[in-house]
């Protein structure tokens, strides 16, 4: 009898008996039979298999115990490994086993992605926790959002990659002479990150979201309304850096937009044009500044 039958069968036998215990409250063994049920069957539906490597790479949460006994269910074997490790021994794990799909946190996307190109055998990257750990603290950071047609990229790799390099462009000419980029990653300077950026998509549009760190960054603020396992708390954040500490001085907002937008004009040969917010665009802007200033 393999795990996954024995779940069911004592889901059947005490239904409503706690199974796991967390954060104060309790999960029924009926209620864990069903999230794994559903958990397994979206996993199937991507196409994972019995024999498939499922790397997991969560924290001690009932995600971890959904995505252990999802894989017993459909015969895939779980490689669970510790959340402390870095990027060096994430690759070596994830090519080591050959994983086809790693389950982990939001917060870990721009690691995984950062070293996906070399792991040829990762299809999928299935995240769980907060769909948006970016905080808008007014008084460290500045965001930039674009909204960019697709038809001037070839795909979603080569928006990355042209963006990307635009940036360092921009923040070079600022006189960050050490910044670096990787695929789908954060722009760093010695290991540490000072921006990063994402796109969201919307038919023919992709929607660019820059984040940069003008200031240091106080992280206080952050944990006072995300909640976050405090087993994983110091690894949400990356290292972080900022203008402010590497030139000695913090760049006013007019600085930093001409040298950013004046590189992306160059990048891609076309003029940008200062828009306004649309409505919903407001409401999400000041519920950022709302949450950013929460106490």
């Amino acid at each position: 009898m393999n795990l996954g039958r024995l779940l069911e069968e004592r889901a059947k036998e005490y239904p409503k008996k706690a199974a796991l215990l967390y954060e104060g409250k309790a999960i029924s063994f009926e209620e864990l039979n069903k999230n794994v049920n559903r958990l397994a069957n979206g996993l199937k539906g991507l196409g994972i298999e019995g024999g498939d490597r499922v790397a997991l790479m969560l924290p001690n949460t009932p995600e971890f115990v959904y995505s252990f006994f999802a894989c017993q269910k459909l015969g895939a074997i779980a490689v669970p490994f510790n959340t402390m490790h870095k990027g060096g021994e994430i690759l070596y794990i994830l090519k080591d086993c050959a994983a086809k799909a790693i389950i982990t946190l939001n917060s870990a996307v721009p690691l995984i992605n950062e070293i996906r190109p070399e792991l040829p055998h990762l299809q999928y990257i299935i995240t769980t926790g907060e769909r948006n750990l970016t905080f808008a603290d007014p008084e460290s950071t500045l965001f930039l959002q674009g909204v960019l047609s697709k038809g001037i990229f070839k795909d979603l790799d080569d928006a990355y990659r042209k963006i990307g390099d635009a940036l360092v462009q921009g923040l070079w000419e600022l006189g960050l002479k050490e910044i670096w980029y990787k695929h789908r990653g954060s722009l760093r300077i010695g290991g540490r990150k000072l921006a990063g950026f994402y796109f969201s998509e919307i038919e023919g549009l992709y929607i660019l979201n820059i984040i940069c760190f003008l200031a240091p960054f106080d992280p206080s603020d952050f944990f006072s309304v995300i909640w976050v396992p405090p087993e994983v708390k110091d690894k949400v954040l990356e290292p972080l850096t900022s203008i402010q500490e590497e030139l000695g001085r913090r760049p006013t907002d007019e600085e930093f937009r001409e040298a950013i937008l004046g590189a992306l004009e160059k990048g891609f040969g076309i003029k940008l044009k200062e828009g306004t917010f649309t409505r919903d665009e407001r409401f999400g802007y000041e519920k950022h500044k709302a949450v950013a200033k929460k106490k």
